[in-house]
């Protein structure tokens, strides 16, 4: 018999075990199956909290329903009749003081068409007109290894990607825009570009693709998105589950793997999967070997703060879901979700339900991250006063801190999978990285992720 060590309770590590215990009971194979996790809860950072009439999701707030490996997933834990889809309403970017919408027909603040480039209020005349130059200048210089900032900006003028794309851009890849690749983004307005001879055509072209997936785009579960989670553990019935045990060490010993842990008896495995963050996996390894590869990964930091009050929503602007903020606002805040809006199902009585988000990439971070939770509380009250004119004392308090967690792909991101990922394989075999620190953030990246690594595994235990 062999025995698969999975390393890390996430969504990564859970949809590996899923999926290794699908493919055991398919093909009849004699393994073992054991999942380690250092905390008592399982979800890494899907954790939903139940709070007065609240439900406060403390990391992640939905799945992309359509990507490739949700759905089937959501299927085969048979969650259909739990699911709940986002509310769709204007999204707006906090500048000048003021609130602005998104211009209708964009993809991430990009015009699908010159008629929507000329409706922005965001962008000066003379910002349009540079933006123009997209019609008529041909890329003989960008690759997908280009950084997504520079090509935009080179097309589309500094004001418009300034103003409207970075804020929504730099929201949702929690990175300086200048720092991320074409590949590990938007990969396809670099086929836009040199299909058709303009990012803004090609988005024209192929607007019914998107149009399609604007509506009930996200999804999440009428209890939380913890739901997802606890359906996993509550299936994994041929798999031990080590909760609240920290691992300390993976060695190799001949052919097979040490493990050790702080508060558990050690475990030797044919096959180790990390799901870990990639410098806990560097801890966890103690290779000197692999230290520059390790180095080369980058985190960031976010502070996540929830505020329920007993105000109807009905109060926000009409339509809105919420809003981004752009470079040098008042507000210390990067982004605003209008919760209770944008999901329905997180206030039961319908009252006001906000989350606003501060990144270690704003310069007020480190000021933030001295304050204690009664001074960071207060200093996101004076931001919805300033934005939304709302005042009031918040019945429900939610704080988070991801300190160092969150994943900050650069330039050279896929260079440095592929290089650590070679080197491990010489070092380690049979030892799988696995999780957002490589391999895509989105909890449908984790998904697909987990469901690769158990094929994979499975595929070498049955050769």
């Amino acid at each position: 018999m062999k025995t698969v060590v999975v390393i890390g309770g996430g969504i990564t590590g859970l949809t590996t075990m899923h999926y290794l215990q699908k493919l055991k009971k398919q093909k009849d194979l004699d393994i073992n199956l054991i999942l380690v996790e250092k905390d008592e809860q399982l979800g890494g950072k899907i954790k939903t909290v139940h709070d007065e009439e609240f439900i406060i999701e403390a990391g992640a707030d939905s799945m992309v329903a359509r990507h490739e490996s949700v759905m089937p997933l959501v299927q085969d834990l048979q969650l259909e009749e739990q699911l709940v889809y986002n509310a769709t309403g204007i999204s707006y970017i906090y500048t000048n003081d003021e609130l602005h919408p998104i211009p209708a027909d964009t993809i991430f603040g990009i015009p699908t068409s010159v008629e929507s480039l000329y409706n922005s209020s965001l962008v000066s005349e003379e910002g349009k007109q540079a933006a123009l130059k997209d019609l008529e200048t041909k890329n003989e210089t960008f690759t997908k290894e280009s950084s997504i900032g520079s090509f935009l900006e080179y097309f589309l003028g500094k004001e418009l990607v300034e103003k409207q794309i970075a804020p929504v851009l730099s929201g949702v890849y929690s990175g300086n825009i200048y720092e991320l690749t074409l590949a590990s983004t938007l990969p396809y307005l670099l086929d836009y570009k040199n299909k058709f001879g303009s990012i803004i055509k090609g988005l024209e072209e192929n607007k019914k693709q998107f149009q399609g997936a604007s509506d009930k785009k996200f999804i999440s579960f009428n209890a939380g998105l913890s739901t997802i989670i606890n359906k996993i553990e509550e299936k994994l019935k041929e798999c031990t589950i080590l909760k609240g045990v920290q691992t300390t060490s993976v060695r190799k010993v001949d052919e097979k793997y040490q493990l050790t842990f702080s508060n558990h008896d050690p475990l030797e495995a044919d096959y180790v999967v990390l799901s870990t963050p990639h410098d806990v996996t560097q801890h966890l390894l103690n290779n000197e070997q692999l230290d520059r590869d390790f180095n080369d990964f980058k985190n960031s930091s976010l502070i996540s703060i929830y505020l329920g009050f007993d105000i109807p929503d009905e109060e926000l602007p009409a339509d809105g879901t919420g809003f981004i903020v752009s470079e040098n606002s008042n507000l210390n805040c990067n982004a605003c979700t209008w919760t209770s809006r944008k999901w329905e199902h997180t206030s039961a009585n319908h009252n006001l339900l906000v989350r606003l988000f501060y990144k270690s990439s704003s310069e007020v971070y480190s000021s933030l991250k001295k304050m204690d939770e009664e001074e960071l509380v207060e200093a996101a009250l004076q931001d919805i006063h300033k934005s939304l004119g709302l005042h009031g004392k918040p019945k429900t308090v939610q704080v988070t801190n991801w300190d160092d967690l969150m994943p900050n792909y650069h330039l050279n991101h896929s260079q440095a999978v592929n290089s650590l990922t070679e080197n491990m394989s010489d070092l380690y075999p049979n030892v799988i990285l696995a999780g957002c620190s490589y391999y895509g953030v989105g909890i449908g990246a984790c998904i697909k992720n987990g469901q690769d690594t158990a094929e994979e595994i499975v595929s070498r235990v049955t050769i």
